[in-house]
């Protein structure tokens, strides 16, 4: 016979309590260990009974369900914490993930919705737990973290991310790509991935990625060329959740067992972007040959002159590059008094049908130009061969 769940129901109301008892009372699988009556018993009965599940109401009598949750969070108590709750607003849930809970619902709950909650996360603790007790060594690799980034919309950054990350993974290396573009990435649609879990559900799991090094695995979707990509939030809204500490705590879980990361920010200077350029060895500043790119360029490097970013860290790549529209490669250079590192051939028919079949370039479409500039781009990176121009400076 399989371990019954151990769960212990947390709320000041007999009535829910005994409305929870009756959702489980048919479910074989789960047994109801204890009940408390505000958040001091839920810890001291955490502590007697270690339960496998806590599903603790916030509004509670002498101590709420909050700072209940961040106790037994603190001190490591077994038992993963389901918040319940009437209020569905964003900012009880935001408070009740900070605490340490793994997961929130919203009264009056469905009988099936909670069975699924439960369930689900008592088994990504139980896979957590395995491989912790039985660690599996893994040699630590050497990490490279590169960045593509720009200032402005429409410059072509995500598939310049998509492919170079699948460009450098057909070099027998093996990539994790993060799509830190949290309101609107599209990494997943250009890779034609279907979402299971995104950087929203890894966040509800933060806490453990230092302890467990599988974790992150868990969270991230894999592509056919073994790109391995941690998603966006699927809704725009859920991009708030995600703080610039979250950034980090991923990039150093995925430091020491990626050969290399690569990361699609957002445009612009947010604060999780922030953290991320300055996690990154390389930062592959994109834009284009219009004159909104370029003065937004400019603004950008002078932003990264303050961040104290050395010439070695930023290579300027211009994308879409067509001379035939009035301006040219020389005249970016000489207005923004920067080298070019790489220059990316405009072929929209490609680029769209690529982007629309989800079928990277790089490995669909060899022989076009803008592949065999990517593949290069690739190629100096991890080979450290030498641009025919020199490196980028600021200034």
């Amino acid at each position: 016979m399989e371990k019954k769940i151990k769960m212990l129901v947390v709320d000041d109301s007999e009535q829910t309590r005994e409305n929870v008892k009756a959702i489980f009372n048919w479910e074989e699988t789960v047994e109801i260990a204890g009940e408390a009556k505000n958040g001091l018993e839920a810890i001291e009965m955490a502590r007697e009974l270690r339960p496998d599940i806590i599903l603790m109401d916030i509004n509670m009598p002498e101590m709420d369900g909050i700072k209940a949750t961040k106790i037994i969070t603190d001190e490591g108590l077994e038992g993963s914490v389901i918040i319940m709750s009437i209020q569905g607003e964003k900012e009880y849930i935001k408070k009740a993930m900070s605490a340490g809970a793994r997961d929130y619902v919203v009264k009056p709950f469905g009988v099936n919705e909670l069975i699924e909650i439960v369930k689900r996360i008592y088994e990504a603790d139980q896979i957590r737990r395995k491989r912790y007790t039985v660690p599996t060594p893994t040699a630590k690799v050497r990490t490279k973290v590169i960045s593509v980034f720009s200032t402005k919309g429409g410059v072509g950054k995500t598939t310049v991310a998509t492919n170079l990350a699948v460009a450098i993974a057909s070099m027998n290396k093996k990539v994790a790509l993060l799509d830190c573009d949290l309101q609107f990435g599209d990494v997943a649609i250009c890779l034609n991935l279907y979402v299971k879990n995104t950087i929203t559900e890894l966040i509800k799991d933060i806490n453990n990625l230092e302890h467990e090094g599988d974790l992150i695995d868990e969270y991230m979707l894999t592509h056919y060329s073994g790109v391995k990509v941690l998603a966006a939030p699927i809704r725009p809204e859920n991009a708030e959740y995600v703080k610039p500490e979250h950034i980090k705590k991923i990039v150093d879980a995925l430091r020491g067992r990626y050969d290399y990361v690569i990361i699609d920010t957002a445009q612009g200077f947010d604060d999780t972007v922030i953290t991320a350029l300055d996690a990154s060895d390389n930062i592959m500043y994109v834009s284009t040959l219009d004159l909104p790119s370029i003065k937004n360029t400019k603004n950008g490097l002078d932003v990264m002159k303050t961040l104290n970013y050395s010439n070695d860290k930023v290579k300027i790549l211009i994308n879409k590059s067509n001379e035939s529209f009035g301006v040219k490669n020389t005249d970016f250079k000489a207005v923004l008094n920067v080298d070019i590192w790489m220059v990316i051939p405009d072929d929209l028919a490609s680029v769209t049908i690529s982007v629309n079949n989800g079928h990277p370039l790089v490995a669909h479409r060899k022989a076009s130009n803008v592949a065999k500039k990517i593949n290069k781009l690739a190629a100096m990176l991890v080979e450290g061969e030498k641009p025919k121009t020199s490196i980028f400076k600021i200034g």
